[in-house]
């Protein structure tokens, strides 16, 4: 059992889980995933201009976020998608399996998470365990515990989107 799997164990983090073929894409997940009864997440990997500040934002998989309006929501200058040797050394995964819940590889609280508010109403969302062959089925109130529990907070933003 991997670390991850066990400590949603030790924590009586209640999930449901879904193999399916590897996917890389929202749209990928949207033809090789099963179709679940929760809200589909698209998770993005971003850093400042000058490498100091990495985001975590989570969003609906069919929001285009807007990049350019971005940074002014979140308080920071110009935004880009993280190198996948940052999201292996903040977040401990590989591009394709980016996921809310990688912030279980950041203790030290390097990355900030922050949810879009729409997505936040969900009464249950699907992500990756850490990898692109599985999705996770968690109710919103274990997901509060399994973010209380690591020591992470979301911020909950209205994350602007492309027209």
């Amino acid at each position: 059992m991997s670390k991850f799997y066990q400590f949603l164990a030790e924590n009586s983090i209640e999930y449901e889980r879904h193999d399916h073929p590897p996917v890389y894409t929202v749209e990928e997940a949207g033809r090789l995933a099963p179709t679940l009864p929760a809200a589909k997440t698209k998770n993005l990997f971003l850093r400042d201009k000058k490498g100091l500040r990495h985001f975590l934002v989570v969003v609906p998989a069919n929001k285009r976020v807007d990049l350019r309006a971005l940074p002014q929501v979140v308080g920071s200058n110009r935004l880009s998608f993280g190198s996948a040797d940052r999201l292996k050394k903040y977040l401990g995964v590989e591009p394709g399996s980016v996921t809310l819940f990688a912030i279980f590889n950041d203790p030290d609280h390097a990355v900030e998470l922050i949810v879009d508010v729409s997505l936040w109403h969900s009464a249950a969302f699907q992500f990756h365990p850490l990898v692109n062959t599985s999705t996770l089925v968690i109710s919103r109130e274990n997901l509060k515990r399994f973010m209380a529990i690591t020591g992470h907070e979301a911020r909950l933003l209205d994350i602007p989107s492309q027209e």
